[in-house]
């Protein structure tokens, strides 16, 4: 993934060049990780660009920034705004979004207050997170060692860059073990999510998925993978979920802005039901994709059009 450096960045209410989108190296949020973000996809639809669930990853953001005590100087509204005008001048049909705020420069301590609250939205063409052939095919996942954060040590509802750290740690490991994603428990040794997806079991007929008290991010396609299969009338349970389950699946995939619906083939070098992508994870795919194409209704509101 390559930026296009001739674009513009939203940097505090202003459009600015690229390669003019820079902080001081004393900022807060460079020796002490204060900040929040999202990552948001704009779909090239039948009709015209449209951002996925736009109101709902801003309000997520906010949300993170008031666990952190982060005051941001605007409105949702006029930041949803920024979001789209940022598309705009950048002229992009399709593009992976990611909005940022953080705390700059002003003095170092791990006290953050004194320090002030920046806001960035930077937009790309990005393709598919885990390579175009993992939505058909599927990937090869292992369990980390590395468990996801405790309640009461990190907030996992904030999306929060820290937290990142944790889920560097585990993609590091997974792929010098040659995996393309890891899977990460909680702190009680029960299925969390991957490291920077939510994880969905499908076992006769019934969808699985670990709870909001699993240390996961409750992630937005993940809500999204709910609604869809409700409406299926796929009976959904969100409850803790053992190790050993990952194994004897019928099928696997994961969820997020980035994945999408991503099948997984192998956990642990053990294969998951016949090794590809099953029947209710294409299911889902086709009927998340055709509201983003523009192929069906979308009866849910999810489109916010450029």
């Amino acid at each position: 993934m390559a930026f296009d450096e001739s674009g513009k960045i939203w940097f505090n209410g202003e459009l600015v060049d690229w390669k003019e989108a820079n902080i001081h190296a004393l900022s807060h949020v460079v020796h002490y990780g204060s900040s929040v973000f999202e990552g948001i996809r704009c779909y090239n639809t039948k009709k015209g660009p449209a951002v996925f669930r736009l109101k709902e990853h801003v309000q997520r953001l906010y949300n993170s920034a008031k666990i952190y005590r982060m005051e941001i100087p605007y409105s949702q509204e006029d930041f949803c705004q920024a979001i789209l005008d940022t598309i705009k001048i950048n002229q992009l049909d399709a593009c992976y979004i990611r909005p940022a705020i953080f705390r700059g420069y002003a003095e170092l301590g791990v006290y953050p207050l004194n320090c002030p609250v920046e806001s960035i939205i930077a937009v790309w063409a990005w393709g598919k997170y885990l390579g175009e052939e993992a939505l058909e095919n599927g990937v090869d996942v292992g369990v980390s060692t590395w468990r996801r954060m405790a309640p009461n040590t990190m907030p996992n509802m904030a999306k929060a860059g820290s937290n990142y750290m944790n889920s560097q740690l585990a993609k590091m490991e997974a792929v010098s073990n040659n995996y393309d994603e890891a899977i990460m428990l909680d702190y009680q040794g029960m299925v969390s999510e991957g490291s920077g997806e939510n994880i969905f079991i499908v076992k006769d007929g019934v969808l699985h998925t670990p709870p909001r008290a699993s240390s996961l991010l409750d992630g937005i396609t993940r809500n999204s993978v709910i609604t869809l299969a409700r409406d299926m009338d796929l009976e959904v349970k969100e409850e803790e979920i053992p190790r050993e389950m990952l194994y004897v699946a019928d099928e696997l995939f994961l969820t997020g802005t980035a994945a999408e619906i991503s099948p997984i083939r192998s956990v642990d070098r053990i294969t998951v039901g016949n090794g590809k992508r099953g029947e209710i994870t294409k299911k889902l795919q086709d009927d998340f994709f055709a509201i983003l194409e523009g192929n069906a209704e979308d009866k849910y509101g999810w489109l916010t059009f450029v």
